[in-house]
């Protein structure tokens, strides 16, 4: 049994190092428990005894490749989830960033895109589409796709009050409804790794939900600085219920509500 938990061992070091050399993705600044368990679990659905039979299958075949993909970047999303919370980003800190200029938004790591959606939706009460600027990104082509597509189950929706689904859904049969093209074309959807690529700058907010909590604290800890130089003094970084910031001086950031930070 040692023997074999130690081979384990070893075969996830193995995989972690060809999936970075494939992907450019490094899983050392994932949570390893989670991870591992996450990715052999997939090993072992798809009948494979170790990491070492499975990858080499993964880099020929497109669709176990992002399956792959989709399992380590657990791509959970839905309009308006945890609602009082977006309810507070609308009335309570949109408006101490809204000067009737641009607003500028990055939804990182947004899955299929419900998030940025979401966040349109939400700010075209208090403004014109022309003055938001939305960038939604995630490391998931996949995901991205979905996103662009903007087609998602009717069940979805439920959660978005009757006059705005009236206003920018429309039914596409089969129990199917997709966001109007005017929203769609409002957001720039771009691949991204929050560990390596560069972040965008002088931004109003940014929203980073239920994604840091799979990160190392080394980890956690970058992107929290990257955050913080991304946005404009004053700019707001909104992030999910288990993601607390602890000295948030440290990152020049200040808590001003539950789950939203100011960049000092």
């Amino acid at each position: 049994m040692d023997e074999q938990i130690s081979n384990t061992k070893q075969g996830y070091e193995w995989f972690v190092e060809q999936f970075k050399m494939t992907t450019g993705i490094d899983l050392t600044y994932y949570k390893r428990p989670q991870m591992e368990r996450r990715l052999l679990s997939l090993c072992n659905k798809r009948g494979y005894n170790s990491f070492e039979e499975y990858f080499p299958v993964v880099c020929k075949d497109q669709e176990l490749m992002e399956e792959l993909l989709d399992r380590m970047t657990i791509n959970v999303s839905e309009f308006f989830r945890n609602p009082t919370r977006w309810e507070t980003l609308i009335t309570r800190v949109i408006p101490r960033l809204y000067t009737g200029q641009t607003f500028s938004a990055w939804s990182a790591a947004c899955s299929s895109g419900q998030e940025p959606y979401t966040l349109l939706m939400l700010l075209l009460t208090l403004m014109p589409i022309s003055n938001v600027s939305i960038l939604a990104t995630d490391i998931d082509s996949h995901a991205l796709d979905i996103a662009r597509r903007g087609i998602y189950p009717e069940k979805e929706i439920d959660l978005i009050d009757s006059p705005m689904r009236n206003q920018y859904f429309s039914n596409r049969g089969l129990n199917k409804v997709q966001i109007h093209d005017a929203l769609r074309n409002a957001i720039t959807f771009k691949q991204h790794n929050l560990l390596s690529d560069s972040y965008p700058r002088n931004l109003d907010l940014i929203i980073c939900r239920n994604v840091l909590i799979y990160f190392t604290d080394d980890a956690k800890n970058a992107i929290a600085r990257k955050f913080a130089q991304a946005l404009k003094p004053g700019g707001i970084l909104f992030v999910g219920g288990t993601e607390q910031i602890f000295h948030p001086e440290a990152f020049q950031f200040k808590q001003i509500l539950p789950f939203f930070y100011e960049r000092l």
